[in-house]
């Protein structure tokens, strides 16, 4: 289980195939605290540590990510988002997430506020996930508050030390994200479906 609080980032050094999925070597000034078979957030997506070489770690991603997330549009040189597992004796600063990506969106549009930065978000409605006003969302695995919920779209704000320390700043209009929703909405979601 992770929050949703960006620890770091990594750097993409190698892809390789493997079978149907891909393999990934990042670069990351975590990598000496990480340990072989731990969960860390890329991105959003939890991905076990394989193997630890120096700097450099590796994990992989299966097929049924690929299909589901963004991993698989990553190249050489891109930078990831990275969060280790939440600590049962550590704060709670963001919201519950698995680290399981829901679907993709789409980066509509951004909106530099001078100081601050709003993004727009659409995302396909039909595969049954909402957002609510003031709630949360995953987002690339990082935390952050809903507004202008509408079908499909929503909007967040982000601020100068998100925008800083994240991957957002290198996301363009029509850029793919990952997205989780927020749990407690997609059980009461799945709960309400045979009363709709």
């Amino acid at each position: 289980m992770f929050t949703g609080i960006v620890e770091t980032l990594a750097q993409v050094k190698h892809i390789e195939p493997m079978g149907s999925g891909l393999t990934f070597e990042l670069e990351s000034s975590i990598t000496s605290e990480l340990k072989v078979d731990q969960s860390v957030s890329h991105n959003g997506v939890c991905l076990t540590v394989e193997k630890i070489n120096g700097h450099s770690y590796q994990v992989t991603a299966i097929a049924e990510t690929l299909n589901k997330t963004t991993l698989g549009k990553l190249k050489v040189g891109d930078k990831v988002n990275l969060e280790r597992c939440l600590r049962s004796d550590g704060r709670f600063d963001g919201h519950i997430v698995q680290g399981h990506v829901d679907q993709t969106g789409t980066c509509d549009k951004i909106t530099d506020l001078g100081g601050s930065w709003q993004l727009d978000f659409s995302y396909d409605a039909s595969l049954g996930n909402v957002t609510v006003e003031k709630g949360s969302i995953c987002l690339n695995g990082i935390s952050l508050t809903v507004f202008n919920s509408e079908h499909g779209k929503f909007t967040v704000a982000i601020i100068p030390y998100t925008w800083e320390h994240t991957n957002l700043k290198g996301l363009e209009e029509g850029s793919e994200v990952n997205l989780e929703f927020d749990i407690v909405g997609k059980y009461i979601a799945r709960l309400a479906r045979p009363f709709q």
